[in-house]
């Protein structure tokens, strides 16, 4: 993976000091390689049965409701403390640990149920499988629209899907996606009604609970995505009831995310006015070229979480009320805005350059930059958006003067790291060093992953004059952040297989400095690292594609690599979550603890909607009397 496909940016030092300090070394006593961890990743399959009878289904789901009394309803929960909760409830209950996916689950919906029926219909989701489908017989086909049912009777599919499009629902039949968390920030929904199997409920917890998303699960009673089964009644408990809310709902940062995606969607060329290109017919002139092209990289594609970054830190350290999922989408200052459009134009600059890099093909549902128009223009396109970024933040001065020079000062320090990072990996795969050690990947992870999160988090701060922006803590808590969400970059680099159809490997065959491969060499026998050197530098001519990478996967297996990665991620983690302990401003922590579980988020492999960029997905969305299509690109 690319340094820009790794969530580039960030800085490491004190932000607003005239002059940066070198930044500091990864030191053996502060990040240590990983203890040995002996034996296979554990898998947690055995956590996610279902109860095999609906008694004891009920039984569980009853005792979940009674324990969910005592949580507090302030905020969100983690995944960690769901976790927890599932485990208490379960040792209550005297049942064994197999059944963890399901308490937690049921947790869940009993913590959000009152929340979500307080949501009008035509503000909710209802997702649905498509491996509820008949696996015999059934006339629906698959499409991009997902599951297309309207003629068909034989699955309980088309009668939820009915109803629920009668009361208003947006409907969407589909394999589980993160897309759903995109359409709640469009502002299309406040809620979800899920039925999925476990596992893909499983990472719904990491992207949608913890941003304060009231939802809704009913788990099949398997994962085998063959004529599976569900709990009928339990959905038609919840799908055509409506409860005002009779307590307080739990913050969110739905409205922020909102508000963030809306400085692109609503206010771009508003705080971006155009020079060259304000008269459409010009923008297809040789001096509009530039200038149309660089808006539009810029105004399209992508999560923009590094601009929702800085709008949450300012909204948060400006001492704001707290939202919730339905509240209105907060007002953001021009100044702010523009520091969060300047962050995203940096980013969105090195997107293009590593792109060329790499050689990337695809951005956005796209083809990149230079396979459009060529290496040269990307590369100038490149430089125009960084000079866009510039402009952003000195129109910016009228919000703040002083805060927007410490905010320069940040993001130039971010862009040169980045650049110290890039330029280390460009020079190993150039000239590869066979002593790399973990710390050195690290000391690179460091530079070339945390300085983005970091400068947009201190320009939040720093612009709401907030005590934090002073000390070196958001530069600790990015770095480990940082390199943890790198470490899990590796890891998901070798998630792919011949059944999902992602393609393994990528970065160790691109001979990156990872810290997989430092971990490779530092404990594999003598043999395995020339067998190591061997495939990495003569490629294909000893070995076809994928059995070279699959030579390569045996040795980190045998070295353990994989586990010893993994304790790796979880002790950078709660390295930036101690620094959390030291934070009095609670709502200023809470957000940072959702970005530790935002940024550190698992992901299960891409499925047909993310590997089909630009797809378009049916919600039934009512606009004027008619239904409507939104647009899901995927993008960093």
């Amino acid at each position: 993976m690319s340094i820009a496909q790794a969530h580039t940016d960030l800085t490491d030092d004190e932000p607003i000091r005239p002059e940066f300090p070198q930044e500091p070394l990864l030191q053996d006593d502060d990040d240590p390689a990983p203890v040995k961890k002996k034996g296979k990743r554990r898998s947690s399959t055995h956590l996610k049965m279902v109860p095999e009878t609906l008694e004891l289904r009920e039984q569980v789901r009853d005792a979940a409701s009674e324990f969910s009394r005592g949580l507090d309803r302030a905020r969100a929960f983690t995944r960690d403390e769901l976790e927890k909760y599932g485990r208490e409830l379960l040792n209550q209950m005297q049942l064994p640990e197999k059944y963890l996916g399901f308490s937690m689950v049921m947790i869940g919906n009993a913590f959000w149920k009152q929340q979500f029926l307080a949501i009008p219909f035509n503000r909710r989701m209802l997702l649905l499988p498509h491996c509820l489908k008949h696996a015999e017989g059934c006339p629906a086909e698959y499409t991009q629209f997902g599951l297309d049912c309207e003629r068909c009777g034989a699955c309980s599919i088309a009668d939820y899907k009915v109803r629920a499009e009668q009361l208003g629902y947006k409907v969407l039949v589909a394999e589980g996606s993160p897309v759903v968390l995109k359409i709640i920030v469009s502002g299309y929904i406040d809620g979800i009604l899920g039925v999925a199997c476990l596992n893909v409920l499983e990472k719904a917890i990491d992207k949608v609970l913890i941003a304060g998303v009231p939802s809704y699960a009913t788990p099949l009673h398997s994962g085998d995505c063959l004529n599976t089964k569900l709990d009928e009644t339990w959905v038609w408990e919840v799908l055509d009831k409506y409860e005002p809310l009779p307590q307080k709902p739990t913050t969110s940062y739905i409205p922020l995310m909102r508000a963030a995606a809306g400085v692109f969607e609503d206010r771009f060329e508003t705080l971006l006015p155009r020079v060259r290109t304000l008269d459409a017919a010009r923008r297809s002139t040789p001096l509009g070229f530039t200038e149309d092209v660089g808006y539009d990289w810029l105004a399209r594609g992508g999560k923009r979480f590094r601009p929702f970054m800085t709008v949450a830190a300012w909204y948060a350290a400006s001492g704001a009320q707290a939202l919730t999922t339905g509240a209105a989408t907060p007002e953001i200052p021009d100044g702010v805005a523009r520091v969060a459009m300047a962050i995203e134009a940096f980013h969105k600059a090195s997107l293009v350059h590593d792109d060329i890099q790499d050689n990337d093909q695809y951005r956005y549902g796209r083809e990149t930059l230079h396979r459009q128009h060529g290496s040269s223009h990307a590369i100038n396109i490149g430089d125009y958006l960084i000079g866009l970024g510039y402009r952003l933040i000195h129109a910016s001065r009228d919000y703040d003067a002083e805060a927007s020079l410490d905010v320069l000062n940040s993001m130039s320090t971010a862009h040169i790291r980045l650049c110290d990072g890039q330029g280390a990996e460009m020079a190993f795969q150039k000239s590869p060093d066979w002593n790399l050690t973990p710390l050195d990947a690290l000391q690179i992870y460091a530079l070339k992953t945390s300085p983005a999160f970091e400068a947009a988090l201190y320009a939040g701060l720093r612009l709401a004059k907030h005590p934090l922006a002073k000390t070196d803590l958001v530069s600790q808590f990015c770095r480990h952040v940082g390199v943890a969400f790198q470490v899990l970059n590796d890891l998901k680099d070798w998630q792919g297989d011949s059944d999902n159809k992602l393609v393994a490997g990528q970065d160790a065959a691109a001979l990156r400095p990872t810290v997989l491969l430092a971990l490779a060499l530092k404990d594999a026998t003598c043999e395995q690292k020339s067998e190591l050197k061997q495939l990495l530098t003569t490629g294909e001519e000893t070995l076809a594609g994928p059995q070279r990478i699959e030579r390569l996967r045996e040795i980190f297996n045998a070295s353990e690599v994989f586990d010893k990665a993994e304790v790796l991620v979880e002790r950078t983690r709660e390295k930036a979550e101690s620094l959390l302990n030291d934070i009095e401003d609670v709502s200023v922590r809470d957000l940072l603890r959702f970005f530790v579980e935002t940024i550190l988020a698992r992901e299960l492999p891409p499925t047909m909607l993310e590997e089909n960029p630009g797809i378009l997905v049916q919600l039934n969305t009512v606009t004027n009397g008619s239904s409507s299509l939104l647009p899901i690109i995927g993008g960093n």
